[in-house]
């Protein structure tokens, strides 16, 4: 019961007994009687629901097939109706032990709420059973006179599904609000429960959900032309026009190192740089360059460099060339190096107001991600091991790749040696490093941020032949497998120490307890999933895949499998984050999605082929082009001085602050290249390589 809004009218739609006497007696689809597969009351104990109002409602159960029902309620209101709050339980006919739902709720005051509906569903399971409640999206789709929400009380043992209005609280959770208002007329809400006692539904449960939203809903609207349905190659021509000519001013960086030539577009520029911006330029971070998880100029170079290649264009391959150069710049501390180069800032008084701005190249400084435990200051901030991981391993894939730059391997394998040496006895490798002193520091010394390393290593495995290098990578891997995957203990940097830090004081390596999950973000996931690939293939042991698919679909838990009527941009294929944040269209999709086709063709999965090509066309729904007509019109709304110049920039996602609205609310101000239209382009150019042009497949 909640702790703010008072259930006083429940009822019991039906009992564990009258549910299969009434399935199993008398439901039929079509004519043709359906048995359920078990006994249904080994799953569901009870439903019951409030009125609403006075309302009792009315109740329709259709059994879809023997392992699925759905239940439908529907009110007709003779008046216009306040209610707080009106919602449906579920109690599982048994106690699980393994729980998941798209967001928390820790308190009984928080709900998960349908702006984070990507692909909703309620899911738990013990070691032989699996019960799972997902929202009718088709109801959704017409429109609801009230949101709706979702909770999940472990505590309690209790998968709710609900109505009432909301408020976004702490970055980004939401709570239950007053004031709902149910207006005259039909009223309805409805679920399907999906339950099973086949071990694999067991073992991997997430991937019965996503068939399921997928099949119903997802595959149809694929193929309509969701997300996107131009060509990928007129969004990569507006990037880099945008990047290198009509925003090149203040994106292109170009300077010199010890007399090296080097260059690299910019970490992040905002609307105020547009040359269509009537005011003054106001920098919205320090200026600099990153090779870090997220902001990888290397990566993006190496898309660059493939266009080029692929285009004969010799300007643009001198300027992927420049950013190489850059990252072999990087300065090297006992083999482990440095993940961003910034300049010195300062603040301008114009008319007097003030504005911040570089005091430029020639004040430059190394430093690290500033997304960490320990400081804001970049400079400061120490090394960490999934950045350089990272770094390393797209150094191997251009030198396989791109071109034999022998500077690029030697450099990989000198971290490398650094990297064995400070690897645990258990396998994990440690999240950070004093600056100084290069010891592990105290967070994430036991995460699946060691999967980036596992890929890594395994990498250099494939191009050098030397075991000790394969070695390492398994004993990762294994250990990963152990301790991380079935708990859903997916704790990294971006978990606590980017723009959601909610539970960084008390939850990093706890569960939620109402919830019984941890605070969790899909980037380990997806380290993981490939990790578990690349083993697979380096050993051939199907441990390694079938982990692996399980992990995929539970990172694909975080895929936006319909277009919610609240979305007033494209979202199909896009991502979310983590279960305690709020963005769609995420950037991460476009590094997301030649994992989801490569598992797609070794597979051969059709959803999953479809799920990744939606990612990658999901990866340019937010730019500002006119092949995006209603994210064009988001954009004219909030910045209407917009123009032909601006086409390419584009918001690294949608909806972030947890709301978003027909007037442009959840556009966000400002492009990273390296998450954002540069690391679209470079992942359309990268999959164009390996797997051709999808559109023709």
């Amino acid at each position: 019961m909640s702790s703010i809004f008072c259930r006083n009218n429940v009822f019991k739609l039906l009992t564990a007994i009258y549910i299969t006497f009434l399935l199993t007696s008398s439901t039929a689809i079509a004519g043709e009687p359906v048995q359920l597969s078990s006994d249904l009351k080994s799953y569901v104990e009870n439903i019951e629901y409030d009125l609403l109002g006075n309302r009792i409602g009315n109740n329709k159960i259709t059994v879809i097939d023997n392992n699925t029902i759905h239940v439908k309620t529907t009110f007709k209101l003779n008046r216009e109706t306040q209610q707080d709050d009106w919602q449906v339980a579920v109690t599982p006919g048994f106690k699980p032990d393994f729980h998941w739902a798209p967001h928390l709720s820790p308190t009984d005051d928080h709900i998960i709420e349908q702006h984070v509906f990507r692909s909703p569903a309620l899911i738990v399971t013990n070691e032989s059973r699996m019960l799972m409640l997902i929202p009718d999206l088709d109801i959704m789709k017409k429109g609801t006179p009230v949101r709706w929400y979702m909770d999940l009380d472990a505590t309690g043992n209790r998968l709710v599904l609900g109505m009432s209005s909301s408020k976004v609280d702490d970055h980004t959770l939401f709570i239950r609000d007053s004031g709902a208002i149910f207006p005259e007329g039909i009223v309805e809400i409805g679920f399907y429960l999906i339950f099973s006692d086949d071990l694999d539904s067991v073992n991997n449960p997430f991937r019965k959900a996503l068939a399921f939203l997928w099949t119903n809903w997802g595959h149809e609207l694929y193929l309509s032309g969701n997300p996107v349905n131009e060509d990928l190659e007129k969004y990569v021509e507006h990037t880099y026009n945008w990047a290198f000519n009509s925003w090149s001013e203040s994106v292109w960086q170009e300077f010199e190192l010890k007399g090296r030539r080097v260059g690299s577009p910019v970490f992040i520029v905002n609307v105020t740089q547009s040359p269509n911006y009537p005011g003054e330029i106001n920098e919205r971070e320090f200026r600099s360059v990153w090779n870090q998880a997220w902001f990888s100029s290397l990566r993006s170079a190496s898309g660059l460099y493939r266009y080029a290649r692929r285009t004969g264009n010799t300007t643009l391959k001198e300027k992927a060339l420049l950013t190489k150069e850059l990252a072999l710049s990087f300065p090297m501390k006992e083999g482990f190096f440095y993940g961003l180069i910034g300049t010195e800032m300062h603040q301008e008084e114009i008319e007097g107001e003030k504005y911040n701005r570089s005091s430029g190249w020639e004040t430059h400084y190394w430093g690290n991600s500033n997304r960490n435990p320990y400081t804001w200051n970049p400079a400061e901030s120490p090394f960490h091991i999934l950045d350089m991981s990272w770094t390393a391993l797209l150094m191997l894939r251009w030198f396989d790749e791109l071109e034999k730059d022998e500077r690029l391997l030697d450099y990989a394998k000198e971290y490398a040696e650094s990297l064995l040496s400070i690897q645990s006895n258990e396998g994990f490798f440690p999240g950070w490093l004093d600056l100084n002193t290069l010891k592990p520091m105290s967070h994430l010394n036991r995460s699946p941020e060691t999967s980036m390393s596992v890929t890594f290593l395994l990498k250099l495995y494939e191009l050098t032949g030397e075991n000790r290098y394969r070695e390492a990578a398994l004993k990762a891997m294994d250990v990963v497998i152990e301790e991380i995957i079935p708990s859903g203990r997916w704790e990294d940097f971006e978990t606590y120490w980017s723009c959601s830090r909610y539970g960084s004081d008390h939850l990093v390596g706890n569960k939620v307890e109402r919830n019984n999950m941890y605070k969790h973000n899909n980037f380990s996931m997806f380290w993981t999933a490939e990790a578990l690939l690349e083993s697979f293939k380096t050993t051939g042991q199907k441990k390694y895949l079938q982990y692996g698919q399980r992990t995929l679909d539970e990172l694909l838990m975080t895929q936006a499998s319909w277009q919610p009527p609240f979305m007033y941009v494209n979202v199909l294929g896009g991502f979310g984050v983590l279960n305690a944040d709020a963005e769609w269209n995420d950037s991460r999709q476009s590094l997301f999605a030649e994992l989801i086709l490569q598992y797609g063709k070794l597979l051969e999965s059709k959803e999953y082929l479809e799920r990744g090509h939606a990612a990658l066309k999901a990866s340019f729904v937010m730019m500002y082009s006119p092949e995006n007509p209603q994210t064009k019109e988001q954009w004219e709304k909030v910045y209407p001085f917009f123009g032909k110049e601006d086409y390419g920039f584009m918001m690294e996602n949608y909806g972030h602050g947890g709301r978003t609205g027909p007037e442009g609310e959840g556009m966000g101000e400002f492009t990273i290249y390296d998450w954002g239209n540069g690391a679209a382009a470079e992942a359309y150019n990268r999959i164009l390589d390996k797997f051709g042009n999808l559109n023709k497949q």
